[in-house]
């Protein structure tokens, strides 16, 4: 099937795991059963045979498979997916029609709502339909609400008799008690009633939709009588052929409505004339039985492709756009009573939710952040988030309040929260500060950010500042945080604001600080003196992309440390100055500790005489317990590495566990080579590469 599992993904069982490809590729129609006359026989079943060996399934593009899966011919093969799925992802999904959708809840609510679904994860969605991402947000909170004309669900009727009060469920959990709702819930009841009007009024007729992109929406919204929206939406009333403005309701309808049913295309349609509906690209049927095929020109699939790849191009700045969530609840300030009389999510049934959802690369625009932000503040739960370059900007504000909320609520368990994203308004350090304040019973907390904002940045005359209740200068109070990892831009940091997150997590026990930069020398040994005095539960230290040829004696305080088990140098150019004088202290504070277990030094020019030097570590007279050695990206070569391994024979170490030797210079003498590594490995465990050094040099050379 020419099925590659990822290098990070560890196989137990290889049957299991060829018959969950063999599942999907049946699925989707990649694999053509006609052609094998086992497969095609009537008395079996290839879905239904493999189902049970599925524990992850992905759905693509424009929701292939989701019917097929639904329909009554598969029952059992349904039935079989939610007692043995735990993880569904959604990659590279299109624009779809409201029939897909429909199945798509349906399949939602048998695989989470009385499945055993615990994850749903999204990767890579750059132009993301609004009520398709509402759906599936909703469904993984574990709201449920039938589609107009669906089949009613049979194990809702049977759960029903004991579930009485599920209204009152979803109204306590969403906090209904409140006698004004804010403008997320408003948001997301406008969105969920429109969704349930407009598919209630396309489900007779199953029509495809049109695909048009925002801009263009906003813009048939407001150009009244244009050829645009008489392409777009019914024909106008007599009030709207008036050009009579219609009330703010009736636009917060009309434009979540079109932000249900339409899809985008690649290109803008100019103001002036009517997008051209696209045939759907359409895909094999799953259990390879003859039917009707639908013919399609040779152009269609490249069309396909072409609208994926592209389709962000369409797409301006956000400064020239009008976010649709805009436009459906005003300014978004509280004070637009029109969504009041909606129905809210109280409305739902709630059922069983996921406990880790996952945004990969998937821009939220405001009706989609709002709606993320609502659910979140009930959704109890949950014990994972994980939101990477979703482009929040000042919608971090908006998860800040609710996982503030969230934290408040009884029963919360949310552990492991990764947030990166390309920009904040925050600075990282801040960031920081306010989610632990936010999230006390935090365990694993990962925050990156790539560049520092100009257009979010507060400091910025014009923008407005972050609320005074998430920004403070009081002390953090003490918290939960196991696991700390953080990814800065460019810049120096301030450590004292580091330092305080570190003084108020007494039980972190891994840190890892990538691409950080400090104002001085100083600043850095201030953290690592903070570090010694109130986090003694640390055991393992990372440090990547970092200057620290200035920082030697704060390298060998950290490897004087008696509670560290394992500290990470990566890229950290520790032997850029006075090698010759560095490497003997180095080597001195390695060999009297007995503590340390893992020692990683990749790409620092460590070279031969380098590691020959480290060779000492495992003398006679040493007391150190080191059993990991990273010393790959090192200019080593075979020489050198042979030399090292012949010191280790005489000196008698027993094995020391694994040595890692990745992007060395191996390859000039692959006879030498192979002689150091046969050594070696009667010592300890090796793990090497076959890396071409001329090449990578020469890429490298290129690259300048």
């Amino acid at each position: 099937m020419k099925t590659r599992p990822s290098s990070l993904e560890s196989v137990t069982c290889w049957r299991a795991k060829f018959m969950e490809a063999f599942f999907s590729h049946v699925l989707r129609g990649t694999i053509d059963v006609s052609s094998d006359k086992r497969l095609c026989d009537q008395r079996f079943s290839p879905l239904l045979h493999s189902s049970r060996h599925v524990r992850q399934l992905t759905i693509c593009n424009m929701l292939q498979g989701a019917t097929e899966l639904v329909a009554e011919p598969n029952r059992r093969v349904l039935e079989t997916l939610a007692s043995s799925l735990h993880t569904l992802k959604f990659r590279h999904l299109l624009f779809s029609d409201v029939a897909a959708q429909q199945s798509l809840r349906q399949l939602l609510h048998q695989l989470i709502h009385h499945g055993a679904v615990s994850q749903v994860s999204l990767y890579s969605w750059p132009v993301p339909e609004s009520a398709l991402f509402i759906l599936i947000l909703t469904m993984s909170a574990g709201f449920w609400q039938p589609g107009p004309g669906g089949p009613p669900c049979r194990l809702c009727g049977e759960a029903s008799r004991g579930r009485a009060t599920s209204r009152d469920e979803g109204s306590l959990l969403l906090g209904s008690r409140r006698p004004r709702r804010d403008a997320a819930e408003r948001c997301a009841a406008a969105l969920m009633a429109t969704r349930r009007k407009n598919e209630a009024k396309q489900m007779p007729r199953a029509a495809p939709a049109t695909r048009v992109t925002r801009r263009s929406t906003y813009e048939s919204l407001t150009a009244s009588g244009t050829d645009l929206k008489r392409g777009l939406h019914p024909p106008a009333t007599s009030q709207e052929a008036s050009g009579t403005k219609q009330p703010p309701s009736t636009v917060a309808a009309t434009s979540s409505a079109s932000a249900s049913s339409s899809t985008s295309s690649s290109k803008r349609a100019p103001a002036n004339s009517a997008p051209q509906p696209k045939p759907l690209k359409r895909f094999k049927r799953a259990a390879g039985k003859k039917g009707p095929r639908v013919c399609q020109g040779s152009g269609a699939e490249s069309e396909d492709l072409y609208d994926f790849v592209f389709i962000v191009a369409g797409e301006k700045e956000d400064g020239e756009e009008m976010e649709i969530g805009e436009v459906a609840c005003g300014a978004l300030d509280g004070s637009d009573p029109s969504c009041l009389g909606l129905p809210a999510l109280e409305a739902s049934q709630r059922f069983r939710s996921i406990s880790t959802l996952e945004l990969f690369t998937v821009p939220l625009s405001t009706e989609a952040a709002l709606t993320l932000c609502h659910l979140l503040s009930s959704w109890v739960s949950l014990e994972s988030l994980t939101l990477s370059y979703n482009g929040l900007g000042s919608n971090i504000f908006r998860l800040l309040d609710s996982l503030r909320a969230l934290s408040g609520q009884a029963g919360c368990r949310l552990r492991a929260l990764h947030l990166s994203d390309l920009f904040s308004p925050l600075p990282i350090l801040e960031l920081t500060r306010a989610i632990v304040r936010a999230l006390p019973l935090l365990r694993v907390l990962s925050i990156r950010v790539d560049h520092p904002s100009q257009r979010d940045n507060p400091a910025v005359p014009g923008n407005a500042g972050p609320p005074s209740h998430i920004i403070g200068d009081e002390e953090i109070p003490e918290n939960c945080l196991e696991q700390l990892e953080m990814g800065f831009p460019r810049g120096a940091q301030p450590a004292p604001l580091l330092c305080s997150v570190l003084k108020a997590s007494g039980s972190l026990q891994q840190l890892s600080l990538d691409s950080a930069t400090f104002a001085s020398p100083q600043d850095f040994g201030l953290v690592l003196q903070t570090l010694k005095e109130y986090n003694l539960a640390l055991k393992r230290l990372s440090f990547h992309d970092m200057n620290l040829a200035d920082c030697q004696s704060e390298v060998l305080f950290l490897l004087q440390n008696l509670t560290l088990q394992e500290i990470t140098f990566s890229f950290c150019r520790l032997f850029e100055k006075r090698p010759a004088q560095f490497l003997p202290e180095m080597v001195a504070a390695m060999k009297g500790n007995s503590t340390l277990k893992g020692l990683r030094l990749p790409g620092n020019r460590l070279g031969n005489a380098g590691l020959l030097a480290l060779a000492d570590v495992f003398s006679e007279d040493s007391s150190s317990s080191l059993c990991q050695l990273d010393i790959s990206s090192n200019c080593i070569k075979p020489d050198g590495l042979l030399e090292f391994a012949k010191r280790l024979e005489r000196w008698g170490r027993g094995a020391f566990g694994h040595l890692r030797l990745f992007q060395n210079w191996l390859d000039q003498d692959a006879v030498t080579a192979r002689e150091a590594i046969r050594r070696l490995r009667a010592t300890c465990h090796v793990v090497s590469d076959s890396w071409d050094s001329s090449q990578a040099f020469a890429d490298y050379v290129s690259t300048m």
